[in-house]
């Protein structure tokens, strides 16, 4: 007679599965993907490090599968401000500030999301939400381009742009020499200088109206 898993089995592997996957996330969240080793995890679940290997074949399958979580949260967060009410431009605005503030909240995760190195298989998880953060920014764009809000010649390839202009004003700012600095009390450019900056920079860039930036915010 063939053995048959049973329903409470499954729901036992799901509970136990769930639960490694929120000690990975504590562990990202406090430390980067560095601070994510197998024998750790294990630890931390409260299992043998080889019952870790009965739900993730290795451990760049379980980082990709917890990139990926964290990933599609923000991801989430930004559709639901871009694709508000209000101007194009306006929700742009909001979009980039909640972004920047979220990755504030959480500075050594965001800077895992965004630069840490990883292991191939989260690399593919990258790229992959970058394309999704793209195509907000896509269907953004071409609203905005269609009230005459932006001035963009290719959507596709500008929209990729602000992603990458994205990326790359909060690794400086979220990166540990810039935490330790600002931990020890020295000057470090704050939240509200890194919105200011990448809202006019990425409106500029759209030729978007400028004329009231309160409205931005």
């Amino acid at each position: 007679m063939a053995y048959r898993t049973t329903a409470s089995r499954i729901d036992r592997d799901q509970a136990l599965r769930s639960r490694i996957l929120a000690c990975a996330h504590a562990r990202v969240v406090e430390g980067g993907f560095a601070a994510l080793t197998m024998q750790a995890l294990a630890e931390d679940a409260g299992i043998a490090t080889g019952s870790l290997y009965r739900h993730f074949g290795n451990k760049g399958e379980l980082a990709a599968e917890v990139f990926a979580k964290a990933s599609q949260q923000e991801v989430d967060s930004l559709a639901e401000v871009l694709r508000g009410e209000g101007p194009a431009a306006e929700r742009l605005a909001r979009g980039l500030r909640q972004f920047a503030a979220r990755a504030w909240h959480s500075q050594r995760l965001a800077f895992a999301l965004i630069a840490e190195p990883v292991d191939p298989e989260v690399d593919e998880q990258r790229l992959l939400y970058r394309e999704a953060y793209a195509e907000l920014f896509c269907q953004l764009l071409a609203e905005g381009q269609a009230r005459g809000e932006f001035q963009v010649s290719s959507i596709s390839l500008t929209a990729a742009c602000l992603v990458g202009a994205i990326a790359e004003s909060l690794v400086g700012p979220l990166s540990p020499p810039a935490r330790a600095l600002r931990e020890s009390g020295h000057a470090s450019d704050d939240l509200e200088a890194v919105c200011t900056t990448l809202v006019t920079f990425c409106l500029r860039a759209l030729g978007a109206s400028q004329s009231a930036p309160g409205d931005l915010r």
